[in-house]
């Protein structure tokens, strides 16, 4: 069996993408990646290298590419996110790893950190970046899929991780910025089909008939995003 996500939930991602569902995180992480260039490549010393950890099928990193010139390094367990990715941006180095593991990369090598909703590892994050270099990190909010979480599981419950984030990556990194990105699309049942195969690794035969009887939904789609520079 692969590991990672299947193929599956890598074109049910694709489709939500395609639709503008999730575009607003990513369109704000791309922002923030942009805009976070230490001072020694403002000056023009080096190139700038960003890390995608978890990086999926590569969209936040290949919208990053079209924006600024970057060296551009996607890590991926999934091989079929990873080829996924490969195929949409070939100017990119997609590589298939474990994230949250050592990271095969040089020390003080990359300016930037990327990881959406993935797993990561703060020691080898702090390992690789460079002084001045910076981690940008997504993950879901307490109400992201709320609404859809309750209609199929049966309960609405809503968990902070920004707290144990933040107490995680504490020995390393410390909090520039924290934001939350938020959107609450209306979605009909095929596209929370989409959102359930990419978020949940596929629908579970235990919520099934919840999952057919599903109608049009309004659905918050919420992540907190996380500017951390090394301490």
């Amino acid at each position: 069996m692969s590991a990672g996500d299947t193929k599956a939930s890598v074109d049910a991602r694709a489709r939500l993408l395609a639709r503008g569902v999730g575009r607003a995180l990513v369109d704000e992480v791309v922002r923030r990646a942009a805009a976070a260039v230490p001072d020694r490549l403002r000056q023009g010393y080096g190139a700038q290298v960003v890390v995608d950890l978890g990086s999926g099928s590569g969209d936040v990193l290949g919208e990053l590419a079209r924006v600024r010139p970057i060296e551009g390094i996607g890590i991926e367990l999934s091989t079929a996110a990873a080829e996924h990715a490969a195929k949409r941006f070939p100017a990119l180095t997609w590589v298939v790893a474990n994230a949250d593991r050592r990271l095969p990369l040089l020390d003080d090598s990359t300016s930037i950190v990327l990881s959406v909703h993935g797993r990561r590892n703060p020691q080898e994050c702090a390992r690789v970046l460079m002084p001045g270099g910076n981690l940008l990190v997504a993950i879901p909010a307490p109400d992201d899929l709320a609404e859809l979480r309750e209609q199929v599981q049966g309960e609405r419950v809503e968990r902070d991780r920004g707290d144990a984030l933040i107490a995680e990556h504490a020995p390393f990194f410390t909090v520039r910025e924290r934001v939350t990105v938020r959107e609450r699309p209306r979605l009909n049942r095929d596209v929370l089909k989409d959102l359930l195969r990419g978020t949940y690794r596929g629908e579970r035969r235990k919520d099934a008939e919840r999952v057919e009887a599903l109608g049009d939904l309004d659905v918050t789609l919420a992540s907190d995003v996380f500017l951390l520079g090394l301490s």
